[in-house]
């Protein structure tokens, strides 16, 4: 009787070094995606607000206060030096009268924990009050009197080394003027 050969005996798969390579690729993809749905699950989205219907709704009151103070010729000068805030307000309409005290909201375009509101009372036709913010960024300020008839709305980039123009022709020195 004979015995067939059928040849030489190889090494087992799983010491081979290629299909370990061809497997890595997968193996890298799931790891990833794993980690993706990990951050994704544990962070907040910080840019969707939880009554964006309301705040829908409410466009059309707010258009209609940024026009009330485009029909007062309305600016503010806004100084943001060492923490401390000065908002100076100047109009073009006689019918214009400077609140008491006004409100302003300082926020961060990405970074909703970062916003801060403050109400400002006047001294001496400058209205002062302290934000805390770092040196540096991009800020956006609303401004709006205390019985909400108009509002002013702008971009601050920190460090400001002069006095921004907001709901003007754009950035001016008013300290020269």
């Amino acid at each position: 009787m004979k015995t067939m050969n059928s040849g030489p005996v190889g090494t087992p798969w799983y010491r081979e070094r290629w299909p370990w390579l061809l497997m890595a690729g997968p193996f890298i993809v799931v790891v990833a995606s794993m980690i993706t749905l990990w951050i994704a699950m544990s962070t907040s989205d910080g840019l969707v607000t939880e009554d964006y219907y309301r705040k829908g709704l409410a466009a059309n009151q707010t258009i209609a206060r940024s026009n009330q103070a485009e029909a007062f010729g309305l600016k503010a000068g806004v100084l943001v030096a060492e923490g401390r805030t000065e908002i100076r307000l100047f109009a073009d309409s006689p019918l214009f009268r400077p609140p008491a005290a006004l409100y302003v909201t300082v926020s961060h375009p990405t970074r909703a924990g970062l916003d801060q509101t403050q109400v400002l009372p006047v001294q001496d036709g400058v209205y002062i009050g302290q934000f805390r913010l770092p040196a540096t960024g991009h800020w956006i300020v609303l401004i709006e009197d205390d019985i909400q008839t108009w509002r002013l709305m702008g971009n601050v980039v920190l460090p400001a080394a002069r006095e921004i123009m907001i709901g003007g022709p754009g950035p001016a020195d008013l300290r020269s003027q």
